[in-house]
């Protein structure tokens, strides 16, 4: 936990995207508020004056899915719910990250303390215990179609606090559920009438790899204008398209904020300055240069689109059945992954357009014949070296790589439960496959602002924009600044630094020095030192 981490309250309205985030990340206490426990505790009455109904009631006497239809007699319920979360806890694959699981949590935590579940205040109080404790559920990469729920992740961590399966402590160590909570001094929950539905049914897991995909995309959206704006520079490009009037004929605010940030950034810079003369008869630049506000700025814009969808879903209390503010009990849809699914999906097409936009400048500043001058590769010694070849390689497969997971998951379903979950959102793994996404991003940016580094440096002794010079000396001075840990990211040291430009070295340190300033945000401190704000 970081010191000081502010606790965040649960269930004094929505919870926000930053309290997932340092939840997730940065280990923050949770805690109940009153309103919280007072709304949990009335729905709860609501559910056991139904249990005691000779009525059928979904999740409290009934079977579920495609065996809702069997009455369940009170002395077997225990076991219904227990079995639930048994049967359910079937995820298989690789182990899914640490701040997926916390975030996955915190959300389903967030849903049972709007009061419309009907579980015990003693069970909401479990998964405060869980993230306070850094007790980690371990939760598989598959298992979820993204309907009914994130089935089995949430099965996966509703198994921990019954004292079940396995966790990993504060220390990373993978122990025993029933021996994390005894040595936490905490007891495992004997489940009652529809809990453990009410703790399966939402779209956590899709929506919590939302919020923190999102929190990583503001710094990345930023630092591929900052990308550009420097491969404009040492390409001997052109600012002129990029003039607000020009931006403002199409009133997209994406694309009027990332026009401005590069219009900022290179403001003041004398290589641009050496070639706006009477002798220069270049008038326009090639797509990847001069279209780079329309490209990032399309992004930024569905970016917004999917905070507007994040938004809302923390508004809500998603599960099934629900119970309603005037005391009903009701089935419902609204665990259908729709909503998140389609703009995970709609983010991971974005993201790929701004990592192919950012290859296709590095690719040119690498080519002699497209340079403007610079050394083929900005080798030392072509054909002796081989200069940034290689990491342009590198860049060209993870755009290959993240052309394929902008292929839309949600459009896919696949029935289950005896055709009763007839369609289903596969938001989980649109969720997955974006986390995967955003990373490959990073990597491509770092290697346009390595290349761009080095070719900047070739221009000598002509001199950058301030903002653009202060990124080059932070790549050469390396660490990784603030500290804004992305997907992935291992932040412990990022080295000393990269040198500029001589013979060939073993670049593959470099570039992941880089990848590390990118995600921290070191990058963007070091431009906005030099300017009033970048958007």
């Amino acid at each position: 936990m970081i010191e000081d981490t502010p606790t965040v309250t649960v269930g004094t309205g929505p919870i926000s995207a930053a309290d997932v985030v340092t939840v997730a990340r940065h280990d923050a206490p949770v805690t109940l508020s009153d309103q919280a426990r007072a709304a949990v505790a009335q729905s709860r009455a609501i559910i056991e004056d139904l249990a005691d109904d000779d009525a059928p009631h979904y999740g409290v006497s009934t079977g579920f899915g495609a065996l809702a239809t069997r009455h369940i007699p009170r002395e077997r319920r225990a076991q219904l719910q227990l079995s639930l979360i048994r049967s359910h806890a079937a995820g298989s694959g690789p182990e899914v990250e640490r701040e997926v699981v916390r975030a996955l949590m915190l959300l389903r935590l967030s849903t049972l303390a709007t009061g419309h579940t009907g579980v015990r205040p003693e069970t909401v109080q479990a998964y405060a215990d869980l993230l306070n404790h850094g007790l980690t559920p371990l939760v598989y990469e598959y298992g979820s179609l993204g309907c009914s729920g994130d089935l089995a992740p949430l099965a996966h961590c509703a198994l921990a606090i019954l004292g079940e399966g396995y966790v990993r402590d504060r220390t990373g160590r993978v122990v025993p559920a029933a021996d994390a909570l005894d040595a936490a001094g905490l007891r495992p929950v004997i489940l009652a009438e529809k809990e453990g539905l009410a703790l399966i049914n939402g779209t956590d897991g899709m929506l919590g790899q939302l919020v923190l995909a999102l929190h990583d995309l503001d710094v990345l959206m930023t630092t591929a204008d900052v990308a550009a704006a420097m491969s404009v520079e040492a390409l001997l490009g052109t600012d002129a398209a990029f003039a607000a009037d020009l931006v403002a004929l199409r009133p997209h605010p994406g694309q009027a904020d990332s026009a401005a940030n590069m219009r900022a950034l290179l403001d003041g810079s004398a290589i641009m300055a050496s070639h706006r003369t009477p002798e220069c008869t270049r008038v326009q630049d090639a797509y990847s240069m001069r279209c780079a506000p329309q490209v990032h700025g399309a992004a930024r814009d569905t970016l917004s689109f999917a905070r507007d969808v994040a938004e809302r879903e923390l508004a809500s209390a998603i599960d099934n059945p629900v119970v309603t503010a005037d005391g009903r009990v009701e089935s419902n849809g609204n665990f259908h992954g729709a909503p998140v699914g389609y703009a995970l999906d709609f983010v991971a097409i974005a993201v790929a357009d701004v990592a192919s936009i950012s290859e296709r400048r590095t690719d040119r500043m690498l080519d002699a014949n497209r340079s403007q001058g610079l050394p083929a590769f900005l080798a030392d010694d072509p054909g002796v070296d081989s200069g940034h070849m290689i990491a342009q390689y590198t860049s060209a497969g993870i755009v290959s790589e993240l052309k394929r997971l902008a292929v839309p998951a949600s459009v896919d379903s696949i029935p289950s439960s005896a055709m009763q979950e007839d369609h289903v959102s596969m938001g989980w793994a649109a969720a997955r496959k974006l986390r995967r996404a955003v990373d490959g991003l990073s990597r491509v940016l770092a290697v346009e602002i390595l290349t761009a580094a080095r070719a900047l440096d070739l221009r000598a002794p002509l001199t950058p924009a301030p903002a653009t010079a202060a990124v080059v000396s932070a790549v050469r001075r390396g660490g990784t600044g603030r500290g804004h840990a992305g997907a992935g990211t291992d932040l412990a040291d990022a080295g000393p630094g990269v040198a500029g430009p001589g013979p060939d070295r073993f670049l593959a340190p470099e570039i992941e020095n880089v990848v590390a300033q990118v995600r921290s945000g070191a990058l963007l401190d070091a431009a906005a030192a030099h300017l009033s704000g970048l958007r």
